[in-house]
């Protein structure tokens, strides 16, 4: 994956099949400490330390529809070939925790890419599940969470076109108003 939203998009859906209700994404944008950081936690259905323990081999999945799952050991080897790292805590029933960092101004580091449109397209498919997304940067920080945003909508769906785009550019201006990096 050439851009970090993408990264960000495929290991929330890990979350989503983990039946997940709660799903929290939180990045800091640090030029001054020079540090690229992502936090997502979740509720899902967690998994056996065994399992956790070969989580990082492509051949190690729990999909059913193919025999590799590319995610997880495709970040981990962008994260480490740019002065970073990863780590992942789950445990059975309770949930799972993936941070991984990189170095901000490495120059291998995958630009951030539409991180809105990922967002929304996201938020906007699974309208059952709770997100909160926390963008820090030094400027500021930016909080978007479903529940408030569907209490605003009043009844209205997320994946309503109308309300998809004014989410997008809500992102987008959010994101632009803190200082947020490529």
């Amino acid at each position: 994956m050439k851009e970090l939203s993408l990264h960000v998009y495929d290991l929330m859906e890990n979350s989503t099949a983990a039946n997940a209700k709660d799903i929290k994404l939180t990045i800091k944008d640090s030029l001054k400490d020079n540090i690229f950081d992502f936090v997502i936690e979740d509720n899902g259905k967690g998994m056996s330390p065994e399992f956790l323990a070969r989580v990082t081999d492509p051949y190690t999945t729990s999909r059913t529809t193919r025999k590799v799952g590319l995610g997880l050991p495709l970040i981990k080897m962008n994260t480490e070939n740019c002065n970073g790292g990863m780590n992942i805590t789950s445990e059975l029933g309770i949930g799972t925790t993936l941070h991984f960092w990189f170095e901000h101004n490495h120059w291998d580091r995958p630009p951030m890419g539409d991180l809105s449109g990922t967002l929304i397209m996201l938020v906007s498919q699974h309208e059952d599940i709770h997100f909160v997304i926390r963008y820090i940067t030094d400027q500021g920080d930016f909080v978007f969470d479903t529940n408030e945003v569907k209490e605003a909508l009043d009844g209205m769906s997320m994946n309503d076109l109308s309300v998809i785009r004014m989410l997008k550019e809500m992102v987008e201006e959010n994101l632009k108003d803190i200082g947020a990096n490529e």
